[in-house]
């Protein structure tokens, strides 16, 4: 518990830290929400409150007209209609006037009409195949652009014509869908719409009706959306939103009006209402744009997060450092127990190697002297025991009586016997760590072998009769080495009649010191002696 309480204090004021800064972002990202909405509150109602002008507007004129009787002159009307100075008070709006609804055929009655009211002579267009038609007969305020749409049939187009025929069964404003607006006009067309409603003496539109009189019809006004909506979200103060509005009934991705500030992305600060305008629904996107600036900065959190991580660093730190320091003056105290116990024992192993090594030494001197012809014999093979064990000795100090290379091993005792010319090839393996006792034993081993190598084989004339090989086998505490021993180039090669010392050496050290097994071949072309011992 003592050295979890380092983690355990960061996670608990990282925890803390984080949830505080958190909850501060997610009260940035609610603030910027609340104060988005409000933005937007602002711009619909801009807009709201200038169509409202404008088709407040349309109501006024339609009143007008029902006060006379819908028998008002191009004069009467223009006067009307210049007394408001539209282009000051309602922009976005491109005018306004009236239709002359008649079954096709009887067109020649609403050229009179026009001759009368406009002194134009005007044919009615475009053709159309519809059972009624619907002419512009007044149009203003007027202009050299507004008299080319002085007889144009609103009725023959399909977006003009459906709005018309729901204003024709009441009293209510009806618009059209988005569509492009001036090409009748002779000027460069612009995106628009246009909103309709029945002249109030006007009988309810049916196919099989009779021709209502040329006083019936529709007022109607068209508006340019791009003109119109600016004219609402461009006061001042400048609204930091970018707006874009599409036509939901008519399912087309194609907006009819599309601020010019572009929109940035800002989390999830987008908003989509819904608006009706003269029984028709209107879908407006809103984003912000550079100029939005939430309440709070992002970077609060940000830097409260991190102050608090830090803190909590700091703080597991120094519980940190003050466990070790407790840790270190405890590892001193057993360090010191520890140092005087290891002396003894240490002694004590010591004690023990040099009596094995002594037994070893005695063992060997008795076994040769037993089988020397002479003092001279005895010396040499002494001598030569002796130097692979002090080989191997040497070895394992190195190594700090830890491990030892085969490879390493095997190097070192056959250079002791054949110099230190060894060919590459001569030995093949993979590295195998040796233990204190398998290295005593197989340097021994080893010396034996090159030593009859040298003394009896093809090896005393060429190291390349001599090949040297091992592998390991099994995993863990039970891998097994596997080592080949082989002599080549050798000629009527038998077994030996009797076994002499180094041969139960060599057994001696294989099967009784490390556990294995030997076996020997003698083949007419040479020796082969493979070694199996277990791994620690």
């Amino acid at each position: 518990m003592k050295r979890l309480f380092p983690l355990l204090t960061f996670l608990a004021i990282a925890l803390i830290s984080l949830a505080m800064a958190g909850f501060a972002y997610f009260g940035s990202q609610e603030a910027a929400r609340i104060k988005f909405e409000a933005i937007v509150d602002d711009a619909i109602s801009r807009i709201e409150t200038r169509l409202d002008l404008h088709l407040t507007l349309l109501k006024t004129t339609q009143a007008f007209l029902d006060t006379h009787e819908n028998r008002v002159s191009q004069p009467q009307f223009q006067a009307f209609i210049a007394a408001l100075d539209m282009k000051v008070n309602f922009p976005g709006l491109r005018g306004l006037g009236t239709l002359r609804l008649a079954r096709t055929g009887d067109e020649e009655q609403i050229r009179s009409l026009i001759h009368q009211e406009q002194g134009l002579e005007r044919e009615i267009y475009p053709e159309t195949d519809q059972q009624w038609r619907a002419p512009v007969v007044i149009f203003e305020p007027r202009k050299p652009s507004s008299d080319m749409l002085i007889g144009y049939d609103m009725f023959s187009d399909p977006i003009r014509r459906q709005a018309m025929e729901m204003a024709m069964s009441d009293d209510a404003l009806h618009a059209t869908a988005p569509l492009m607006l001036g090409e009748n006009a002779g000027v460069d067309p612009f995106a628009g719409f246009v909103v309709f409603v029945r002249l109030k003496n006007a009988r309810p539109f049916a196919a099989t009706q009779t021709p209502p009189p040329l006083t019936d019809g529709f007022l109607y006004a068209g508006f340019r959306s791009d003109e119109l909506f600016n004219s609402a979200l461009l006061r001042m103060p400048l609204l930091p939103v970018h707006v874009t509005i599409y036509d939901s009934q008519t399912g087309e991705e194609k907006p009819m009006f599309n601020s010019a500030t572009p929109a940035i992305t800002m989390g999830n600060l987008v908003d989509t209402r819904y608006m009706n305008v003269a029984d028709r629904q209107w879908a407006l996107k809103f984003e912000p744009t550079v100029a939005f600036s939430p309440p709070s900065s992002p970077v609060i959190p940000v830097m409260l997060g991190l102050f608090g991580l830090l803190s909590a660093v700091a703080i597991a730190l120094v519980s940190r450092y003050r466990e070790r320091a407790y840790d270190a003056a405890e590892k001193l105290h057993e360090t010191a127990e520890k140092s005087l116990l290891e002396k003894d024992l240490m002694l004590q192993e010591m004690k023990h190697r040099i009596k094995n090594l002594i037994s070893r030494i005695l063992a060997i001197s008795r076994q040769t002297a037993s089988r020397a012809a002479d003092v001279n014999e005895f010396s040499e093979s002494f001598t030569a025991r002796l130097q692979a064990m002090a080989a191997s000795q040497d070895m394992l100090t190195r190594s700090r009586w830890q491990k030892v290379d085969l490879m390493e091993l095997l190097r070192i005792e056959l250079e002791q016997v054949f110099g230190n010319d060894l060919q590459p090839g001569l030995l093949n393996g993979p590295q195998v760590l040796l233990d204190e006792a398998a290295t005593q034993a197989l340097g021994l081993t080893f010396h034996e072998l090159a030593t009859n190598a040298l003394k009896y084989g093809k090896a005393s004339n060429s190291i390349d009769a001599l090949k040297v090989d091992w592998r390991v086998e099994g995993q863990h505490r039970k891998r097994m080495l596997i080592l080949n021993w082989r002599e080549s180039e050798q000629e009527n090669l038998q077994k030996p009649e009797s076994i002499g010392f180094g041969t139960k050496l060599i057994d001696v050290n294989i099967t009784r010191e490390l556990g294995g097994s030997i076996s020997r071949r003698f083949l007419p072309s040479g020796l082969q002696v493979k070694i199996r011992i277990p791994l620690k």
